[in-house]
C-alpha cells in the first residue's frame, strides 16, 4: 500500500513485464498469499454459490485484487512520469505494492500528486464496479465478483487516503507539512506518528465497535485488523526512523565537516610551510591559473629531513586533486550530501571554496560518510 520510494530498487520476485519503461516485479510470496486469502474468503461465499464454486469465485476475486493493485501502482508511476520523475521499478504483492522512483529531488506538490494518484484509481474502479453490480442486480457469479471488486477497491482507496505513513494519504500529509515548514523531515515525522496512531486505532475499532453494540468481535475481522495494524505500525516506525535520520542530515553542513585549509603556490618548497605552522590546517597547492591542483600530505612531510626541506618542492609531498572536485562552503543538509555523493565517485578529497571562490578547506568523503552514519543515532537521542 506504500506509494513511492526513491533509490535503487531491490528485486525480490519475478519480472512479468514492463510498464512506463520500468520492470514490473511480482513478489515471490504472491502465490502463497493468494492461497491464504482464497481459503479465508471462500467460506463466506460458500453459502451463496456452493462449495465448489466458492473457491472459483474466491480465486477470481484474488486475481482481480491483484489487477487492482497493479493499476494502483501504475497510477503512481504515470503520475511520476508526468512530473518528470523517473520510475525504476513497479513492485506488486497481493496486499499492496511499491513504486520505486529515481533519485530526483521531489517537491511537496510532486510528492502529493504522485501519492494521491493510486487511491483515486482504486476509488474509480470501485465506483465503476459498484455501478455495474447495481446494473446486474442478482446472485450470479458475475454479481458476486463485481461486488467483491467494488468492496475491495473502495476499502483500499479509502484506507490509503488516511493521513498516516506508510499510506498514500500519509505522503500527502507529509507534503503539506513539508510545504508549510520547509522541512521534509517534519512532514515525515508527523505522518509517521499518525500512522502509528491509526495502527493502534484499527485494532481498537475492530474489537471495540462490536462490543459497543453488544455483540462479540468477529474473529475474521480481528485477524484482518491485526494484519493491517501490523502493516501500518511497521511502516510508520520505519517512516519515523527515516524522518529522524533526515532531520539529522539537515543539520550537516560543509562548513562544519570540512578541514580548514590554506592555499599556497605549488612552486613553493617545504621550507615555506614554516609560515603555516598550524598543523590543524590542510595545505592546498595552487597551479599557475590559481586553481587547486594538490594538497600536502603531512605524513610525507615528516619523512623529509630538515636539512633537505629548502630544496624539496611541495609537489614532492603532495597528493593530486581531481579537477572540478570543488564544493561551496555554504551548502547544507541534503543538498550538500547530494553534491558530495556525486563528486565522491571520482575523488575522495574535495576542495571547499568560500564566497569569493578562494580555497577555505578540504572535505574528505570519509568524514561525510561517518557523519551520515552517526546521524540516525544522534537523532534518536534527541
Amino acid at each position: 500500500m506504500a506509494a513511492t520510494g526513491t533509490g535503487a530498487p531491490h528485486p525480490n520476485g519475478w519480472v512479468i513485464g514492463r510498464a512506463v519503461g520500468a520492470p514490473v516485479v511480482v513478489s515471490r510470496g504472491w502465490a502463497v498469499s493468494a492461497v491464504v486469502i482464497v481459503l479465508l474468503i471462500a467460506p463466506s461465499i460458500r453459502a451463496t454459490t456452493g462449495a465448489s464454486a466458492a473457491y472459483v469465485v474466491a480465486g477470481a476475486a484474488v486475481l482481480l485484487l491483484f489487477a487492482s493493485t497493479f493499476l494502483h501502482e501504475l497510477a503512481h508511476a504515470l503520475a511520476a512520469r508526468s512530473r518528470g520523475v523517473a520510475v525504476q521499478e513497479i513492485s506488486v504483492t497481493i496486499l499492496g505494492g511499491h513504486t520505486h522512483l529515481g533519485s530526483a529531488e521531489l517537491s511537496p506538490r510532486t510528492s502529493a500528486v504522485i501519492a494521491v494518484a493510486g487511491p483515486l484509481v482504486n476509488l474509480a474502479i470501485g465506483g465503476v464496479a459498484f455501478a455495474a453490480w447495481h446494473a446486474v442486480a442478482g446472485s450470479s457469479l458475475v454479481s458476486l465478483l463485481l461486488a467483491s471488486v467494488a468492496a475491495t477497491n473502495g476499502f483500499v482507496g479509502l484506507l490509503n487516503l488516511l493521513p498516516g505513513l506508510p499510506l498514500d494519504g500519509g505522503r500527502v500529509l507529509e507534503a503539506v507539512v513539508w510545504s508549510l515548514t520547509g522541512r521534509r523531515s517534519s512532514g515525515t515525522l508527523a505522518a509517521g506518528w499518525l500512522g502509528r496512531l491509526m495502527a493502534f486505532g484499527v485494532v481498537v475499532v475492530a474489537v471495540g465497535w462490536p462490543l459497543l453494540g453488544g455483540a462479540r468481535p468477529d474473529l475474521y475481522m480481528i485477524v484482518w485488523a491485526a494484519v493491517v495494524g501490523a502493516f501500518l505500525w511497521s511502516g510508520a516506525t520505519e517512516a519515523i526512523r527515516a524522518g529522524q535520520a533526515d532531520r539529522a542530515v539537515e543539520g550537516l553542513s560543509v562548513r562544519t565537516l570540512m578541514r580548514p585549509a590554506v592555499a599556497i603556490p605549488a612552486t613553493d618548497t617545504l621550507a615555506d610551510l614554516a609560515a603555516f605552522g598550524d598543523e590543524g590546517h590542510e595545505v592546498v597547492l595552487l597551479g599557475r591559473d590559481g586553481r587547486a591542483v594538490a594538497y600536502v600530505d603531512r605524513r610525507a612531510v615528516l619523512d623529509v629531513p630538515f636539512g633537505h626541506r629548502a630544496q624539496t618542492p611541495l609537489t614532492a609531498v603532495a597528493v593530486p586533486l581531481e579537477p572540478g572536485a570543488v564544493v561551496d562552503r555554504s551548502l547544507t543538509g541534503s543538498a550538500a550530501v547530494r553534491v558530495v555523493a556525486v563528486l565522491a565517485r571520482t575523488s575522495p578529497v574535495i576542495v571547499v571554496l568560500g564566497r569569493d571562490q578562494e580555497v577555505v578547506g578540504l572535505l574528505r568523503t570519509q568524514d561525510v560518510i561517518a557523519a551520515i552514519r552517526t546521524a540516525p543515532r544522534q537523532a534518536s537521542a534527541t
